[in-house]
């Protein structure tokens, strides 16, 4: 009787003449984790062992290292049954021990139909947050709540400017927690307080998103706060609170749009288009952050547009999730920014804004006009 199996895609670095042999062990290692010879009982032999699906050269090519080696896609195949539906278990079974062969990265993974509906995917996606927002037609305006160490007061200041001057989402910068320079409930409820006021005064909805981190029973308790004040998203950094955490938090505990920040994200050899990508998404990102190339960071062109890929594409009946570039961002860049994204991305500004100074509701405004603008020279070319 077959199994329904999920395939792990592995870039493997080995010379070749070992590579069969380490794919086996990959196989083994991420199954049952014992020598072959070990496995006696049929059902485990037939339905619970790996299998290597394929073992390719990823450019043949290519000379080898110094030490004789060089890079092999290797695929496994993967009983489901040994994920158990669980979020844990099933990275678990994807990238366990074999995380820890500096020589191997997790690179993709192929799940049979149904696989990932169960761990429910966006909440709203990027539909819904166009609903919410009103950025229909064109990309959707970000901006950040920083640097840390300002008082509550400022950063409220702060927000109530992007609210007033057309940004659809303000978030905390990731590096605010519950500090004593600005408390977590206090900063909360001014921010939240801030939002709503704008509201009055300019009837556009703007959501705000706080950063959520610390234990479980913290994060519980403090999605319950969010819930109180009536705050309409949420940032948190899937790889920093663990996914299993960022999954159950996504599914039972907040009913707001979650915007997934890249922090720690890097820490694991899983390609970032998989991870952020999908695999974000899957547990229950609704917009995914990430560094855009010729930024702060020395991400790609073609891996910034492969992350944006894997939240845009339609996938296993999930909704898609919004890509979300920025780490240096300008306001002069927006119309590259659009060209090379199109109207389905939220463009993110935080530190190119905040050099404004008292001219910060006039470069917000800027920031507004120029994502626009570029929308709607999207649009007209598109006709």
């Amino acid at each position: 009787m077959s199994t329904p199996r999920l395939t792990a895609h592995y870039r493997v670095h080995c010379s070749d003449r070992d590579i069969e042999a380490f794919a086996q062990s990959i196989a083994l290692e991420q199954s049952v984790e014992v020598p072959m010879e070990v496995v006696r009982d049929a059902f485990v032999r037939d339905r619970i062992v790996g299998q290597v699906a394929s073992i390719a050269a990823i450019d043949a090519g290519a000379p080898l290292s110094a030490a004789g080696k060089r890079d092999f896609l290797v695929k496994v195949a993967l009983a489901t049954e040994t994920t158990g539906g669980d979020v844990a278990q099933t990275f678990n079974m994807l990238f366990g021990n074999t995380s820890m062969h500096d020589t191997v990265e997790l690179v993709d993974v192929e799940f049979p139909d149904g696989f990932a509906q169960q761990f429910g995917g966006p909440r709203f996606g990027l539909e819904g947050l166009r609903d919410l927002t009103g950025a229909h037609g064109r990309p959707l305006t970000c901006a950040a709540l920083k640097p840390q160490g300002l008082p509550v007061s400022k950063l409220a200041e702060i927000c109530r400017t992007f609210a007033l001057n057309g940004v659809d989402v303000i978030k905390d910068d990731h590096g605010l927690a519950d500090q004593h320079y600005s408390p977590f409930r206090e900063r909360v409820s001014a921010c939240q307080a801030a939002i709503e006021s704008a509201y009055r005064e300019t009837g556009r909805r703007v959501l705000y998103a706080p950063s959520l981190v610390g234990s479980a029973s913290k994060l519980f308790e403090q999605a319950r706060f969010l819930r109180d004040e009536g705050v309409g998203a949420a940032l948190l950094a899937p790889s920093l609170l663990g996914l299993p955490l960022f999954h159950e938090l996504a599914k039972d505990h907040l009913a707001v749009p979650i915007l997934a920040h890249p922090s720690f994200s890097g820490a694991a050899r899983i390609a970032q288009p998989l991870l952020m990508g999908r695999l974000f998404r899957m547990l229950g990102a609704d917009a995914v952050i990430y560094p855009h190339y010729a930024g702060r960071f020395a991400y790609p062109e073609g891996l910034c547009t492969a992350i944006a890929r894997e939240c845009l594409t339609p996938w296993q009946g999930i909704r898609t999730a919004v890509p979300v570039p920025a780490g240096g961002m300008t306001v002069e860049r927006v119309p590259e920014l659009v060209q090379f994204y199109g109207q389905d991305v939220m463009l993110l500004i935080g530190g190119s804004l905040l050099r404004a100074g008292d001219a910060l509701p006039v470069r917000t405004r800027e920031f507004v006009a120029g994502v626009a603008g570029a929308g709607r020279q999207i649009s007209q070319a598109a006709r």
